[in-house]
């Protein structure tokens, strides 16, 4: 179980991580105000299967609960059984799995998908309602009344048949904000209420903002918990989330990978990796699970884990740099996070890949021999290295050990 185990006097550097010092200044950490506890509601089942072009067999759905399960996810929003039949089974047989997480769907905020959700068997339930006046009226076209009605009535119904009830408000970060905060305490007083969620459907939102934000619910809803779920259309969905939970935010809303409609929702292993490492909260994610997760749902989802991504990316962790190449060698074995911000193996990786190419240098070429066994002459190396570059730029990729043993065997040879 990857977790945090480093000395509470330096936790930016442990064995497995080596970050910032300056995150942990007085001077920074001013302010901040995080919970005792932060819950992870994953959303990859739901949220996540709404990327155009995703879709999840129960079979899929199941699997993936399974390793999110592993990966210590403490909630699974597993999907709106109004979908489809194929939904409801999926959320049923999760359900039935009893895989320790405490499991939600999602719901609109009509009274028979409450009661559709609460037949499944689940813990909890998602109840959304559009809270912004452009929604309501131009996209529903509702008048504002219905939207503060429907939710009172469905949200009564969600307790009623025994429901942890997350209030889901649509577009709350381009609503007027006291329309959002009368509404709110309405639902709480009128309906039912066990936990809000502050929603940036559009990722509009700054992290200056996210922080204001959650501030503000939370010094209008003193006892409820806040939950946070940020889309990603301007790239801000992760710094979003760090900063609502460094703002008092109790559950944050994540994707694996970061999937999810139109740009994506917050990363989970992003989100959960910076807080553990740069802000010293640990959201209970066993780390080393986090690599064959993302690969999991990254094959179910018919995508490619794009090599650079962080933590997860199949490029993360490999090198063709000339000059990483001789950090590596020099200071890797004994002292990993000197070359790597993160040890690969606490996020799940094989050790660090040493490749050949155009950006090599004789670290490289050393690093090869001794792996493949092959005895190079000093003064043959900068032959070699030349001819490694050339064919690597014509050939625009780098290269294979045959091609590298290829190589070495012609300037061997005087050739």
């Amino acid at each position: 179980m990857s977790k945090y185990v480093g000395p509470a006097d330096k936790p930016w550097k442990t064995k497995d991580w080596h970050v910032s010092s300056w995150n942990y200044l007085e001077e920074v950490t001013r302010g901040f105000t995080p919970p005792k506890k932060v819950i992870i509601h994953d959303v990859t089942l739901r949220d996540g299967e709404q990327q155009a072009g995703i879709i999840y067999s129960k079979d899929d759905k199941v699997r993936i609960a399974e390793k999110l399960a592993e990966a210590g996810v403490q909630r699974i929003e597993t999907g709106m059984p109004a979908v489809s039949p194929m939904d409801e089974a999926a959320i049923r047989e999760i359900v039935k799995r009893n895989l320790g997480p405490d499991i939600f769907c999602f719901s609109r905020c009509i009274v028979d998908d409450v009661k559709r959700a609460a037949d499944c068997g689940v813990k909890g339930v998602v109840i959304e309602i559009p809270v912004s006046g452009h929604m309501i009226e131009q996209a529903y076209k509702w008048p504002m009344e219905k939207a503060i009605d429907l939710s009172i009535k469905a949200t009564a119904a969600a307790k009623e048949n025994g429901l942890y009830t997350v209030f889901f408000t649509i577009d709350g970060t381009r609503a007027e904000m006291s329309f959002l905060l009368n509404l709110v305490e309405r639902v709480a007083t009128e309906g039912h209420m066990d936990a809000f969620t502050l929603v940036d459907t559009f990722g509009v939102l700054s992290p200056q903002a996210a922080s204001y934000f959650t501030r503000k619910v939370k010094e209008r809803l003193s006892n409820k918990p806040i939950e946070v779920h940020f889309h990603s259309d301007f790239g801000m969905g992760v710094a979003n989330t760090i900063m609502a939970v460094l703002s008092g935010a109790e559950v944050i809303h994540s994707t694996v990978g970061g999937i999810g409609e139109r740009c994506g929702n917050a990363a989970m292993e992003e989100t959960a990796m910076a807080l553990l490492t740069m802000y010293g909260i640990d959201v209970g994610i066993n780390f080393d699970k986090i690599n064959e997760l993302s690969k999991l749902v990254m094959e179910l989802s018919g995508l490619e884990v794009p090599p650079q991504r962080p933590f997860v990316g199949d490029k993360a962790f490999t090198v063709e740099s000339g000059i990483v190449t001789g950090w590596y060698r020099n200071a890797y074995k004994d002292n990993p996070t000197t070359v790597f911000p993160i040890r690969p193996e606490f996020v799940g990786h094989a050790k660090p890949e040493i490749i050949m190419g155009k950006k090599s240098g004789v670290d490289n070429i050393a690093v090869w021999a001794e792996r493949l066994g092959l005895k190079i002459a000093e003064e043959k190396k900068m032959d070699i290295l030349s001819r490694i570059k050339k064919r690597s730029h014509d050939l625009k990729r780098t290269l294979s050990e045959a091609e590298f043993k290829e190589i070495v065997d012609q300037v061997s040879a005087g050739k």
